[in-house]
């Protein structure tokens, strides 16, 4: 447990220097979560090294929905969870439909959900093309594209104004001002997953938080690792793939449905498909490398791409279609509010700014050389590609650029061993950093089989991990099944 004997000091000086005044929340005007209160923060565009507005105080606006504890009338809530989500460029409408196993895990626990800057409802990079009211809704269509990235490309300035550094100071403001506004109160955790635990990490070299613990799921790996920067993402894509395909071949029973190794069936179909338009027209984005690539981000799709390739080897597409409808209700299972719209434009700045080393290790850098890198692969990732277009400015690293925490309060790592976004090594060695600089106490809990985002991929060891993390017991390990049972 973390006790900040100094509390009452550390929220007045949190609050002069990051205008952390108290949120009062009211019913919100939408029906995303019902009986819920929406509020917000009204924040400096841009701080100094210090922490001070920098500019107009009240330049943008962080919006934060709040969730009541699920507790009988007239008792307090046990404690509170603020959810950060990832991205860049996700709001925090990706936990909505994930409120049941979050109330399993932290029962009476209240939850407060805020969009980072340049997410959900809070202040956008294109005021007007990420509107509710605009033609995409928040999202960007047709010509909002063009109109929203010359904009920006006007004032190349203003992109630094969006950094990860920014919205740190955000999440401090938000935390403190919500302490403040309260005085005692039961514990407050924090929770983040993949980008959320960089946003999170980076808010904790500022200075401590007034809570018992965080909790960060899918872990990003070190900042400055070549090995797993966004640039490599094919490759590790490609590493849980491979990882799928010997499970087949020594699973008797997928073996022996293929009557040969895995890899040699799929080489043989991405020949076909190579040789026959007919064939490669039939996968979505008519790539099958990237198609089954994504399949690996959901457990059920994932443990279907034997069958899957058996049957595009035989001509057959049923097994094509079933995967494409798990696919689509994996994905409606996160729900689809006016604020789930990714910000593409806040994608491409953060992690061309900070998290893409393509730049500097590979000058000149093109896509025939990703071509050629990603030859041999058999699963890869179109964002090596998406982000060698750049097409908006970037800001300047500043201090907190590969650097940690001094300091953290009692940490949980989840981690799955099949994760091809954040991968599980990277997590390990972003662990034995923190670790190593003795921060604090870093707990890790393995989650063998799963892949990305485990509250919402493996939601039973998510509660098992977190109710033990809140228990103060130590952190064990679990099992994703696989293949998963229907």
């Amino acid at each position: 447990m973390t006790v900040l004997p100094r509390l009452p000091l550390l929220a007045t000086l949190l609050a002069t220097s990051l205008h952390a005044e108290p949120m009062y929340f009211t019913p919100c005007s939408d029906t995303a979560v019902p009986g819920s209160l929406c509020s917000g923060l009204n924040v400096p565009g841009s701080y100094d090294a210090q922490g001070r507005a920098v500019g107009e105080p009240d330049a943008m606006h962080v919006f934060v929905r709040k969730i009541a504890a699920d507790v009988p009338a007239g008792k307090p809530a046990k404690g509170t969870l603020w959810l950060v989500a990832g991205g860049p460029g996700e709001s925090g409408a990706s936990f909505y439909s994930l409120l049941p196993t979050l109330r399993r895990s932290f029962p009476g626990f209240e939850f407060l959900i805020p969009d980072h800057r340049g997410t959900g409802h809070s202040s956008r990079l294109c005021k007007v093309e990420e509107s509710e009211r605009s033609p995409g809704g928040r999202a960007l269509a047709g010509a909002e594209w063009g109109s929203c990235f010359a904009g920006i490309n006007l004032m190349p300035e203003y992109a630094g104004q969006f950094s990860i550094t920014m919205a740190a100071r955000d999440l401090q403001a938000l935390i403190a001002g919500e302490r403040q506004a309260k005085g005692k109160q039961p514990p407050v955790y924090v929770y983040s997953v993949s980008y959320g635990t960089q946003l999170v990490l980076r808010t904790l070299q500022l200075g401590p938080l007034p809570v018992k613990g965080v909790i960060l799921d899918s872990l990003v790996p070190p900042q400055t690792d070549a090995r797993w920067d966004l640039s490599q993402r094919s490759h590790v894509v490609n590493t849980v793939g491979m990882q799928v395909l010997a499970w087949c071949d020594a699973d008797a029973a997928c073996h022996a449905a293929l009557g040969e190794p895995a890899t040699t069936l799929y080489r043989r179909v991405l020949d076909k498909a190579q040789a026959d338009p007919a064939l490669l027209a039939k996968i979505p984005g008519k790539n099958l490398k990237h198609f089954l690539g994504g399949m690996l981000d959901v457990p059920a799709a994932r443990a279907r791409i034997p069958y899957l390739l058996q049957e595009l080897d035989q001509g057959k597409d049923g097994e094509l279609a079933s995967v494409r409808a798990t696919l689509t209700q994996a994905a409606a299972g996160l729900g689809s509010y006016p604020q789930s719209p990714l910000s593409i434009p806040l994608v491409n700045i953060i992690s061309n700014s900070e998290n893409n080393l393509q730049a500097s290790l590979r000058p000149g850098w093109a896509a025939a050389d990703i071509d050629r890198d990603e030859a041999d692969l058999l699963f890869t990732s179109p964002l090596p590609r998406i982000l060698l277009g750049g097409g908006l400015p970037t800001y300047p690293r500043d201090a907190y650029f590969g650097a940690l925490p001094a300091k953290v309060p009692p940490t949980l790592v989840l981690q799955g061993t099949l994760d091809p976004k954040t991968p599980y090594a990277g997590a390990q060695a972003q662990v034995q950093a923190l670790t190593q600089n003795k921060a604090g106490t870093v707990a890790m809990s393995t989650v063998h089989n799963a892949p990305h985002f485990l509250l919402w991929t493996a939601p039973a060891c998510f509660e098992q991990a977190s109710s033990r993390f809140i228990a103060g017991k130590p952190a064990q390990d679990c099992t994703l099944q696989f293949p998963p049972t229907n």
